[in-house]
């Protein structure tokens, strides 16, 4: 059975096949080959959703479409210009910065390429840093989105894991930070070789002025952040605040939108987590079935089989997961690896709030890897960007996050050293 498991399991993958009903589609067809009840199969994916924590996600993604709509991307980019603008490669470090930004606030890599993609693409095409380059630095920041917290992706390793998603959060701050480094290095570099002119220098007005106007926005991490970490609230109490929040500015504060916007948010944000949390449910089958028949077990061991040494496994799941991001979102392979790479992680010493960083950055470098990464998809819409032209900027831009995965998976302090000093034992 387990040969035809597996087998079906593969075939359902490559057909393009709605990842939901190739997890629970394989489990029913082996449950009702062993003669299984198929009524476990509705009660285990009831039951995998089933958790407090998972409440967060339909907050954290109505807040990121709220703030999206309301007029807070110009904002945020004004911001950064304002404050790296001036330096070799502003505009593209801009960029970087930008998405840093706005992914502590949407948690969406998508929605973070077509806010900054928007507007600061035709800005670096025609600012010299040439087509390829631009759009090639727009899908490969957008990925930020679900490294920098709060993270979607990242409360679905927690739910998967029992791992608390605090730490996940923090853990993600210096990741992210050295993540986006490596780019923002890399466009000063571009800059320099192509003699790409800098931006003007502001007056101190004008950073005052520019930090005043998108402080609001700026505001919604600091809520979410600091009070989770102040002890105000839970990470999904915090997700409940951040859409009062987030709603406040967009309808009171910034008002560049009208109630029928502000609805298809909340439309578009349950459509969101709808999808999220049916894939979650048939991950947990997956994971049951796995765990009920053995299967987990026997995978673990011939893992184990090949080393027990954390470098060697850690370059192993670096391998796997990389290859799985071509065809898989981030959140898809949270809910079909991260538990079988949780146990062996667990039974050779390797930090879990840690492992969950590392597999976080291999899901937001899949986010623009060939053939399948959502954000090479999504850049169409940023005007007469085509697939080929996608994939040719961002192929770069992959080998240099794949140089940022290994500085954040072979350098545990980066991503561990603020766990570590707000919660005691790790």
């Amino acid at each position: 059975m387990t040969p035809f498991f597996f087998s079906l399991l593969a075939v359902l993958l490559a057909s393009s096949i709605p990842i939901f009903i190739v997890l629970a589609g394989a489990v029913t067809t082996a449950m009702w080959l062993q003669g299984m009840p198929l009524a476990l199969v509705v009660e285990r994916m009831f039951s995998g959703i089933d958790s407090f924590a998972l409440m967060a996600i339909p907050f954290f993604v109505l807040t990121g479409n709220l703030m999206g709509i309301g007029g807070l991307s110009k904002r945020l980019i004004r911001f950064a210009d304002l404050v790296v603008g001036r330096m070799t490669g502003g505009l593209g470090i801009t960029a970087v910065t930008s998405s840093m930004f706005f992914g502590a606030i949407s948690g969406s890599s998508p929605a973070t390429v077509v806010a900054v993609g928007g507007i600061l693409y035709p800005a670096l095409k025609d600012g010299g840093y040439g087509r390829d380059f631009s759009i090639g630095l727009i899908v490969a920041s957008g990925s930020l989105g679900i490294i920098i917290p709060p993270s979607i992706v990242m409360i679905v390793y927690a739910a998967v894991t029992g791992t608390s998603v605090g730490a996940l959060f923090m853990a993600g701050i210096g990741a992210g930070l050295v993540y986006g480094l490596v780019f923002m290095g890399y466009a000063a570099i571009h800059a320099k070789r192509h003699n790409v002119p800098r931006s003007p220098t502001p007056t101190w007005p004008e950073i005052r002025d520019g930090f005043k106007d998108a402080s609001w926005g700026l505001g919604v991490p600091g809520v979410i952040l600091g009070g989770i970490y102040g002890g105000v609230f839970t990470p999904t109490e915090a997700a409940a605040v951040s859409v009062v929040y987030a709603f406040f500015v967009s309808a009171f504060i910034y008002r560049e939108k009208t109630i029928v916007e502000l609805l298809v948010a909340v439309r578009d944000s349950a459509a969101t987590t709808a999808q999220v949390m049916i894939i979650l449910s048939a991950a947990a089958l997956l994971a049951w079935y796995l765990t009920s028949t053995g299967l987990a077990v026997a995978m673990t061991n011939a893992i184990l089989s090949i080393s027990e040494n954390p470098i060697h496994l850690f370059m192993l799941i670096n391998v796997a997961v990389l290859l799985a991001g071509m065809f898989l979102d981030g959140a898809s392979i949270m809910v079909i690896l991260a538990p079988l790479f949780y146990k062996v992680g667990v039974l050779v010493g390797i930090d879990p709030v840690h492992l969950g960083v590392v597999l976080t950055v291999n899901g937001a470098i899949g986010m623009f890897t060939p053939p399948f990464g959502l954000n090479l998809f999504v850049a169409s819409s940023l005007g007469k960007v085509t697939y080929e032209q996608a994939v040719r900027g961002a192929l770069p831009f992959v080998a240099l996050a794949i140089i940022a995965l290994m500085i954040v998976t072979y350098v545990p302090g980066i991503s561990m050293w603020l766990p570590r000093l707000l919660y005691a034992g790790m």
